[in-house]
């Protein structure tokens, strides 16, 4: 074997072992000891002693008096970077800012990654009801307002992929039949919104618009989310529409 393949033989699998400890930090596993990582990754302690050092160093993780890891600002700033979300980002966060501080709801942006929503700004406004989602985070496309804009307008394979199931119910009201998304996504695309009603929690309610490029291609969309009762999706659409609009003008606009 050349020195070059054997050095790709060394790297190959060091790089995965990394990508693995890293994702086993979770919103639920925000900060975990040495154990709790070799543990949850199922690598051997020293191995993951040795990696979290190099980690620390470069700042990817940061350690804690606790003695527990978390994920470091160096890994933030790296994704700051990420083109799909820092540049749609900027463009959309004045229209963010005033579609919250309107109707003091939950503004929401967010884009399709493979068949989940990842949300790239989520702005909340006084007393808006508590939402799931968080900025980064990643959601199921069949539920909320965003993930069915974005399925609605996904490929025709990612949509049979993610209709194929399993489809998960997060309320009495969350639509798991696929016939019945079909139809829902149909309207979505006829009607250029969607519903998200109780779908992800008994007391929101959402609605969500498309934001296009310069070649009319859905690239993210905008949300609303309120509480239950507090506002009807009629009287919320003509504001989250406008916001949507204006939000893709400006991605079309001169960088």
């Amino acid at each position: 074997m050349s020195r070059r393949g054997r050095a790709e033989g060394r790297t190959g699998p060091v790089v995965s072992r990394v990508l693995h400890l890293l994702n086993t930090f979770t919103t639920q596993r925000p900060a975990m000891t040495l154990s709790e990582l070799a543990r949850q990754s199922g690598l051997p302690l020293s191995t993951v002693h040795r990696m979290l050092g190099e980690l620390v160093a470069w700042g990817a993780l940061e350690r804690g008096d606790d003695g527990c890891y978390r994920i470091g600002l160096r890994l933030w700033e790296l994704g700051a970077l990420a083109p799909r979300g820092q540049g749609l980002r900027e463009r959309a966060l004045p229209f963010l800012e005033d579609l919250c501080q309107i109707t003091r709801e939950n503004a929401q942006l967010a884009v399709r990654e493979g068949t989940e929503v990842v949300f790239v700004e989520r702005i909340a406004g006084s007393g808006a009801v508590p939402v799931f989602t968080r900025v980064g985070g990643r959601f199921a496309l069949t539920a909320t307002g965003v993930g069915l804009v974005l399925l609605a307008h996904a490929p025709v394979e990612v949509q049979e992929e993610v209709l194929a199931g399993p489809i998960e119910r997060y309320t009495a009201k969350t639509v798991t039949d696929p016939s019945t998304l079909r139809r829902m996504l149909a309207d979505v695309r006829a009607n250029g919104f969607s519903v998200s009603d109780r779908q992800v929690s008994m007391d929101t309610l959402s609605v969500g618009a498309p934001v296009r490029d310069q070649h009319g291609q859905v690239i993210a969309a905008v949300s609303l989310v309120v509480r239950y009762g507090s506002a009807s999706a009629h009287s919320l659409t003509p504001l989250v529409r406008t916001s949507s609009r204006a939000i893709s003008r400006a991605l079309a606009g001169p960088s």
